[in-house]
């Protein structure tokens, strides 16, 4: 049985396309840029918001200065309406109570900068006594990078083999390989199944109650 379940948040747990797209947009039509609509913005996360806003600038105008000055804008507009239109996935409340109620441990590893991250986390999931959750953090890499997975079997103190983490994308699979747990693939979230079954995940499901089986 395993005995830490690690999420991945935005796409996973939470669908928060909606406010990302609408705060994008704010900090590009601050800055004089075009706007992009909501559907295209699944294809421009999980890299954290850096690669967010250098994927969201026109062409000719991806430079760090001008990713700098998106960062600048998104944020307090996001600290405010991260959760205007956000809402976990359907079943995602009841896998958590079950797991915690099975004394499951679980934890959040996200490229969402660390304050998004905790406050979404406090704010969806009160009930819910999560063992770590990490969001991006200044000066440790961000996924794929295994950084984030190390420190939460770190604070847990749970050996790689009884982990499962949990994600929507390519980058997560990659994240769990380069990190040495065992991955399952959610077809639920922002990228396409196709994403996943190349990276060929231990597991892909379709809904969250599936996860259950795994465990």
């Amino acid at each position: 049985m395993k005995k830490l379940i690690i999420f991945d948040l935005d796409g996973t747990l939470l669908n928060t396309i909606a406010d990302l797209a609408q705060s994008t947009n704010h900090a590009l039509r601050t800055l004089g840029y075009p706007t992009h609509e909501a559907s295209a913005y699944p294809r421009m996360v999980g890299n954290g918001i850096n690669k967010l806003f250098e994927r969201a600038l026109p062409e000719g105008e991806k430079t760090q200065e001008n990713v700098l000055r998106m960062r600048a804008e998104f944020i307090p507009y996001y600290n405010i309406h991260n959760a205007d239109l956000s809402r976990p996935y359907p079943g995602i409340p009841e896998l958590l109570a079950y797991l915690q109620h099975k004394g499951i441990q679980v934890a959040v590893a996200s490229n969402k900068y660390q304050e998004a991250t905790t406050k979404l986390i406090a704010h969806y999931f009160p009930g819910i006594r999560f063992a770590a959750v990490l969001g991006q953090r200044e000066g440790i890499p961000v996924k794929p990078d295994p950084a984030i997975v190390h420190d939460i079997l770190k604070e847990t103190g749970i050996r790689p083999e009884d982990v499962l983490y949990v994600g929507d994308s390519g980058v997560d699979m990659q994240t769990a390989r380069n990190a040495g747990v065992e991955a399952c693939g959610v077809t639920w979230g922002f990228r396409p199944r196709t994403e996943l079954e190349v990276e060929q995940p231990a597991r892909i499901v379709d809904k969250a109650e599936e996860i259950v089986k795994l465990i």
